[in-house]
């Protein structure tokens, strides 16, 4: 029996509308069966009973409830002022949004879940991603880290009087300008705005080698590495040519594994020593 409570923030809109529409088949076909097996009972603010002021309500569930779901389609302002009040508190919370929306810059560094609802492997996977993620966060060890509760955690050790602690703060704002650069980037890069990517991997040379950490470069098809490659910087040139993964793809002509057999790798380091590389 399902005795846990889920509460789900979503763009709800006017009955009949098309926000309605699509937030009624999210809640009834993936986030209610993926919660549900996990023992959670999902409700949405429409759905509750209780008489009385229906703001404070939502917040009261939005503080209490064991687990929350978020669906960032649209980008709508209410679900926005709820999610943060999730961030603040630390506890266990899911993101969707509609696939191919953009993520906004503000939670691009929290996991969310993207769903075409009308694409059933889709939301096959997106159930799936769902129990995976709140498994996850029901383990004794997890931890809910979110962009409001890393900022209080880095103004905390900021002002400290310990210098290992004030240390500390900068790396984790680091890491966190990091990840979201990062994200920027493969945001654009799978967007295809082509211009703005090719000169921001062409003056960065750090950023660019974070990227292909994040292995965003690796499923890129050939031609668009080559793009990039001949319009990025001298130095960070040299980055392709270290990635095993991408060269193959900038060069998929290339079937051998030695140099000498492989014409692909071999243009590629003719390139690489004329660019001063090496």
């Amino acid at each position: 029996m399902t005795d846990k409570s889920c509460f789900v923030i979503a763009p709800i809109g006017a009955p009949d509308s098309d926000t309605r529409k699509r937030s009624d088949v999210i809640l009834k076909y993936l986030i209610r069966p993926a919660v549900g097996a996990c023992g959670y009972n999902a409700m949405r603010a429409d759905e509750m009973p209780e008489p009385g002021m229906i703001t404070s309500q939502v917040i009261q569930r939005i503080l209490d409830d064991p687990l929350v779901v978020a669906d960032l389609t649209e980008h709508n302002a209410n679900v926005f002022y709820e999610l943060a009040l999730r961030h603040a508190i630390r506890k266990p919370l899911v993101q969707l949004i509609a696939k191919g929306e953009r993520i906004p810059f503000d939670v691009a560094g929290m996991r969310t879940i993207a769903v075409d609802h009308r694409d059933i492997e889709s939301v096959e996977a997106a159930k799936t991603q769902i129990v995976d993620q709140i498994k996850a966060m029901e383990r004794p060890e997890a931890t809910v880290d979110t962009p409001v509760t890393m900022s209080v955690d880095i103004h905390t050790l900021q002002s400290s009087h310990k210098p290992v602690e004030r240390s500390l703060a900068d790396i984790l704002s680091a890491i966190s300008e990091l990840r979201s650069a990062v994200f920027a980037i493969d945001q654009r890069l799978t967007e295809g705005s082509s211009n703005t990517v090719l000169d921001r991997l062409g003056s960065d040379e750090n950023l660019l080698r974070n990227v292909l950490v994040q292995r965003s470069m690796r499923s890129m098809d050939g031609k668009r590495l080559r793009e990039l490659f001949f319009n990025a910087s001298p130095s960070a040139r040299g980055i392709f040519l270290e990635d095993e993964a991408v060269l193959a793809r900038m060069f998929p002509e290339s079937v051998t594994t030695t140099p000498a057999e492989n014409p692909a790798r071999t243009d590629a380091d003719s390139k690489k020593g004329a660019l001063g590389t090496e």
